[in-house]
Order: structure tokens, then sequence, then C-alpha cells
């Protein structure tokens, strides 16, 4: 048999047998890099793989490490994790609800605005959800709000982590594509090859985040006309309105400005993703000490949760790598670049394809696990084919998003059944998500038909 041929099978194959491995339950990193493994034998058996290639894992690893880009997603976690345990979010919150109570859906409108500042700070969208599940969901209840929406608003709310920056997805796909858009042009004779940066990821992110929060709150707006009683006001007491106006100044206006001086420091082209997380970092310290919250136990739990993500989301990209090395010794690439190619409707064709392939696996995988798994396989051939490098990071951003927010398998419907009162049935948490799932895909629709939406910003700043 043909040596390529066996080759393309064995890495077909190859992918498929992640793919089980994890559905019965095994743990990514160790699935990725042990199963690639063996198929690596069974190459070498076939004469269809150099154990020599994976000696450039250590290489690899420590191009990772050494990476500066890189090194802002330890400091954004850190950044949203002390947010979160200083309890500036459940004060945002609480001053929000306060600001819009007097009107319908107010304290709906509330969660989606929170957890956009949330998403802005945190960029993990479970964390995001489970913090806003306890934190405005019992809120929302109190106010007699339908458990329905109060649910779809929460894990919508929650999603945005995905894709509004400083977004660490936004962070490793910037990263990623970047690499692998310098390689495509000179493998096409550009020999000084145009760059692309996590700044233009960011950039091209801002207006579909905006976007989406306007659809969000353009629901409830309307929820509060056609079902007033879904998303009741809840007024304010006399005797609380006098303090209101302080409380926004300390409460509101802090976090605020150490955000937009983040994500305006690397929009403006002042400081890069790496210095503006450093400056995010510290200035989240110094809010939660300038509130009282910045105790030993506090900043250890911080720390330590910090370490811990980033340990979970690294382990994951190292176990990606002997993956990539495998499947593209094996001629997987080519398999690929020809299923792509061959797809009606030329790029764009091939980009619905992936977009597709992506969405399914996000009902089963993590994010990270799919954009180390799937986007050094298949970004390549679209690039190739003329996909803005922008653009497709953006794109692949809301669509994992809406794949996280789809019933049954969302994983943000998951995370907010974790934490929700026996109250709250999962269908309940289901039917809530559907509305939302709609506007996501409008907002995927309208970004196809004007990427301009995506590529405005970063062409005017950079």
């Amino acid at each position: 048999m043909d040596p390529v041929l066996i080759g393309e099978i064995l890495a077909g194959t190859m992918f498929l047998g992640v793919i089980g491995f994890l559905l019965l339950g095994f743990p990514v990193a160790f699935t990725l890099a042990g199963t690639s493994i063996l198929f690596a034998f069974a190459g070498l058996y076939f004469g269809v793989f150099d154990m020599s290639n994976l000696r450039s894992l250590a290489g690899r690893y420590t191009g990772y490490m050494l990476n500066e880009v890189l090194v802002a997603v330890p400091l954004f976690i850190f950044m949203g994790v002390m947010l979160e345990r200083s309890n500036i979010a459940e004060q945002l919150l609480s001053t929000m609800g306060r600001l819009f109570g007097n009107m319908r859906g107010g304290l709906g409108i509330s969660v989606i605005l929170v957890g956009a500042l949330l998403a802005a700070s945190t960029g993990v969208v479970g964390a995001t959800v489970v913090t806003m599940g306890l934190i405005s969901l019992p809120a929302m209840m109190r106010a007699g709000y339908d458990p329905k929406l109060a649910c779809g608003s929460i894990c919508a709310s929650g999603t945005l982590g995905q894709i509004i920056p400083p977004s660490t997805v936004l962070i490793f796909m910037g990263d990623m594509i970047a690499g692998m858009h310098s390689q495509v042009q000179m493998s096409m004779g550009n020999f000084a090859p145009t760059t692309v940066s996590v700044g233009d990821l960011f950039a091209g992110a801002f207006i579909p985040g905006l976007l989406m929060v306007a659809l969000y709150i353009g629901y409830i707006l309307f929820k509060a006309v056609v079902d007033p009683e879904s998303c009741p006001a809840t007024p304010i007491p006399p005797e609380e309105k006098a303090g209101l106006g302080r409380e926004i100044v300390t409460a509101l206006i802090p976090p605020l400005l150490l955000i937009f001086a983040v994500l305006g420091s690397i929009l403006g082209g002042i400081a890069t993703p790496t210095e503006a997380a450093s400056v995010g970092a510290v200035g989240a310290t110094l809010l939660a000490g300038l509130r009282g919250r910045l105790k030993a136990q506090i900043f250890v739990d911080v720390a330590r949760r910090t370490a811990v993500i980033t340990s979970m989301i690294f382990i994951i990209l190292f176990g990606a790598s002997v993956f990539a090395i495998v499947f593209r010794q094996m001629g997987g690439d080519d398999l690929v670049h020809e299923f792509l190619t061959a797809m009606p409707g030329g790029a764009i064709g091939a980009m619905i394809t992936v977009m597709i392939l992506m969405f399914v696996l996000g009902f089963i995988l993590d994010t990270f696990e799919i954009i180390f798994i799937v986007l050094p396989i298949t970004a390549p051939t679209l690039l190739m084919l003329g996909i803005d490098p922008v653009w497709l990071g953006v794109m692949i951003g809301v669509n994992l998003q809406t794949s996280f927010l789809t019933p049954p398998f969302g994983f943000a419907l998951f995370y907010l059944r974790g934490v929700a009162p026996n109250s709250v049935s999962t269908g309940m948490i289901y039917k809530g998500a559907i509305p939302f799932v709609l506007l996501q895909i409008t907002a995927i629709v309208l970004l196809f038909m004007f990427p301009q939406l995506v590529l405005w910003l970063p062409g005017l700043l950079f």
C-alpha cells in the first residue's frame, strides 16, 4: 500500500481516536500525548513516521515558556480571580442593579453589563458563569424574574469571556495565527510577510463583543415590553437613593478605569498585552487592598487558583504539541488541505466546514482543547485560501461562544446548573438559553455578511 495513503489513514484514525478517548472521560492532556505516541509507534512500524521528529518537542516547549506574549495569560487570569475574590464583582452588580432598578428589565440589563465587565477581566467562561450564577441568580429570583430569562441572561453574559478582550482564548489564538500566517506567506513566496498580533485580534473582537452585548440588552428590553411580568422593576427605597452617587464612584468607576486602562493601552499601541496584563494584575491587587479585602488567605487563594488554571491550559498545550507533530509528519496536513479545498464554495465553503466542526466539538471539548487541536491543522489551509487571519480568529471565538451556550451540551449551562438552586430545573436553563443562542447566530451571520465589523478597528489602529 502507498505509504502516503497509510500515513493519512493513521492521521485520520488518530484524530478520531483522540475524540473517542475524550468522550470516554480520559484526561485531555494525557489523551492527546498518549494517543499520539501510540500512533507514532504505529507510523514507525509502517515506515511513515520518524521518531526523531519528536526531538523538536523540547525546543517547542522552551519556546512556549519563553514566549513573552503568553506571559500575559497567567497575569490576566490573576487579575480576574483577584477581582472576583475581593467581592468587586458583587459590588458591581449591586451598584448596577440600583442604577437601573427603576426600569423593567433593569436588573437583567445590569447582569449583562456586569457579565461583560467580568468577561473583560477574567477571560474565562467557567469563572464568569459561576460567579454570576452565585451573585445574580438569587437576586433575580427575589426580584420576581422569570427563571428562564434569568438563567439565559446569566449564561449568555458569562460566555462573553470567550470574545471580549482581553480574552485568554484570543491571546493563544493570536499567537498561533500570527505564526501560521507568517509561515503561509513565506511558503507562497512573500519573504517580507505582514504581521498579525494579539492586539489585532483584541481590536477585531471589540466591536463584535459590543454587538452581542447590544443584542442581549435589546432582547431584555423587548421582553420588558411584550412580557413585563418576566422582568419586573426593582425600585430603590428612598433611603438608599441618597448614597447611590457615592456608591457609583467607589464601586463602579475604579474597576471600569482599570479595565479601560488595560484594554485601551493595548488597542492604543501604548503597551504590549503582557505589559498591560502586568498593570492589570497590580491594579486589581491595589483595588482589593483599598477595599480592605487583601488578606493573606485571599492572596494565597488567588495565587493558587491562578496557578491551577494556568497549569491546566499549558499542559493541554503541551499535549496538543505532540498531537500536532505526529499528525503533521504522517501527512495529516495534506489530508485536511485536500478535504477543505474540495469543499464547494471555495474559501467560504471551507470556512463554514471548519466552523461547523468546531461548533460540534464545542459540545464535548473545552475551548483551549479545540483551538490547540483543530486550529493548527485547519488554519494554514484557510489562510492559504485567502481568509483574513483576524477575521478567522474572531469568527472562531464567536462560534465557540455560541457552542458553549447551545443546549443540551453547552458548557455554560452545566456551569450554571452546578450553582443554581433546586427550584431552577435543567429544562428552565435550556429554555432560557435558546433565545440567546438565536441572538448569537444572528451575530455570526452579521459578521459573515459584514467582515468590516471585525476588520475596521484593527485597520484604523494598527
